[in-house]
């Protein structure tokens, strides 16, 4: 493949040729210079734009995002009650699936009865923004054999009800919906994600690449429901799957440590407000947050999967969260650098809420800082309302990064879109409407947050992976709301071009 007309160093509007022979970077011409197509070589026309390592989302759930795209957005929704207005004023017919809710701070608590009363007999799903809540209507209850008092599901049971209720789309839709959802990802720029979805993951993506070729590279996530097969087939983190063209590689297992601060279920060493929001009465007494797993289940499950060359990837969001779980990494490192373990890295997912006297541990125990840019701006109405007053530093970005740790940004999609530019944006201008950056002292640069976008890389260079976005103008210079919005001119995936605009 040959890549025309396209500015290697986003500084200089000097246009270069880069050719790609399978999937690396083979030969860039100098500034000015042109390369000559070969017979039969694949022409893409960069149009003078700025070629960039291919972004990578660092953390999504693909099956659910493929099926919200197919949902009722709720996230208009100020209360329980409004939620049901809206499923009403929608007209859907049949099986009612909506997301996006935000019911932190809600003056009512959302009930089975309600959608009974608003949608009698219909079966309906309502997921929440960070996919910790479920709400289903006494119909969908029936239909799934589960009798529960209010129909709402929070944290690991949530993740248990949504995975009941997409089952019911069936295997080969919900394969052919994520599938073109990997082309929407790639007419973003994004080249390669790494799926948490709770799932096989391994199974079910080498299901998709021997049906098919998904637009991206994929790196297939496991969770402890199916650590004990991963370990006895002898998958390690990194390996490639056999027969996917290396595009489908194992990758670590997820753990969650606690809930979300739009469920109040994050795990902090101070306790919520009472800030008048109507969380259940299951949950009032967990003033704190939920810690979903302790310290020694913790090294457990880490020292049980290092054992077998697989890394961890653990949920925290809240400070007390994190300080468990960095607890739990360094006694695995103590075990790695006795020898006991070989060694295998880790990540903290989220660390949205990190204590000042935990900063320096990330890169002292090589864990990598997953963060969702997207997410601070998003969640800064609530975080200033049950996190305020705290020592513990909300979504530090900039903190994280200048105490030494390798940060690397995902979406957590659908909790927000998957777009890498708005990923970046946030992080750098940290607003995404009128207001005021939000702690504009936790913004990044702009190498730092491409370098966090792009799973680490910097620059495009001969034996470079042929993973390559081109953006119609150089990030360095656009405004906050250009930058959303700068048009990919292409993407290439492994050396062929999964977008071209």
């Amino acid at each position: 493949m040959l890549l025309q007309r396209v500015r290697v160093d986003p500084a200089r509007d000097d246009l270069s040729d880069v050719r790609i022979v399978g999937d690396l970077v083979s030969e860039i011409s100098a500034p000015g210079e042109r390369l000559t197509p070969a017979s039969a070589e694949t022409v893409v026309d960069g149009r003078g734009g700025v070629v960039l390592p291919g972004f990578v989302d660092g953390h999504l759930h693909m099956a659910q995002w493929a099926l919200a795209r197919r949902r009722l957005p709720v996230d208009a929704a100020t209360s329980a009650r409004h939620l049901v207005d809206l499923l009403v004023a929608s007209g859907l017919t049949g099986d009612v699936r909506a997301q996006g809710f935000r019911g932190a701070l809600w003056p009512d608590a959302p009930h089975k009865d309600m959608l009974e009363a608003a949608l009698p007999g219909v079966s309906v799903a309502v997921t929440s923004m960070d996919l910790h809540t479920v709400w289903l209507s006494p119909a969908l209850l029936r239909e799934l054999a589960i009798d529960h008092p209010t129909g709402v599901f929070r944290d690991h049971d949530a993740i248990a009800i949504a995975s009941a209720v997409d089952a019911r789309v069936g295997t080969g839709v919900l394969d052919e919906y994520v599938c073109e959802a990997t082309e929407d990802l790639a007419a973003r720029g994004v080249t390669e994600v790494l799926d948490f979805e709770f799932d096989d993951n391994l199974t079910a993506w080498t299901r998709r690449f021997a049906s098919g070729r998904p637009a991206v590279r994929v790196s297939a996530s496991t969770w402890p429901t199916w650590l004990e097969e991963t370990l006895a087939a002898g998958h390690r983190t990194g390996d490639v799957a056999a027969d996917t063209g290396g595009m489908l590689r194992m990758g670590p297992l997820k753990i969650m440590a606690d809930g979300s601060l739009n469920t109040r279920t994050a795990c902090c060493h101070d306790p919520y407000p009472d800030a008048g929001h109507a969380a259940p009465a299951t949950h009032d007494a967990e003033a704190h947050g939920l810690l979903l797993v302790d310290h020694p289940e913790l090294v457990r499950l880490i020292s049980r999967a290092a054992g077998g060359g697989v890394a961890a990837a653990v949920h925290a969001i809240g400070d007390r969260a994190n300080t468990v779980v960095l607890d739990a990494f360094e006694t695995v490192r103590a075990l790695m650098d006795s020898g006991a373990l070989p060694v295998a890295g880790g990540r903290v997912e989220h660390a949205q809420q990190v204590r000042p006297e935990d900063l320096d541990r990330f890169a002292a125990l090589g864990v990598v800082a997953s963060v969702q840019p997207q997410h601070a701006v998003t969640d800064r109405d609530v975080a200033d309302v049950l996190w305020s007053g705290r020592r513990s530093i909300a979504y530090g970005y900039h903190t994280l990064h200048r105490h030494g740790a390798m940060l690397q940004f995902g979406s957590d999609a659908p909790v927000s879109p998957p777009d890498p530019r708005s990923a970046v944006a946030d992080a750098v201008f940290r607003t995404d409407d009128e207001r005021p950056s939000w702690h504009p002292g936790e913004a990044v640069p702009m190498d730092v947050a491409l370098r966090a976008a792009s799973g680490g890389r910097v620059g495009v260079d001969v034996g470079s992976a042929a993973d390559l976005v081109v953006l119609a103008e150089s990030p360095y210079v656009l405004s906050n709301a250009d930058l959303r919005s700068v048009p990919v001119i292409a993407t290439i995936g492994a050396g062929r071009a999964t977008h071209v605009s």
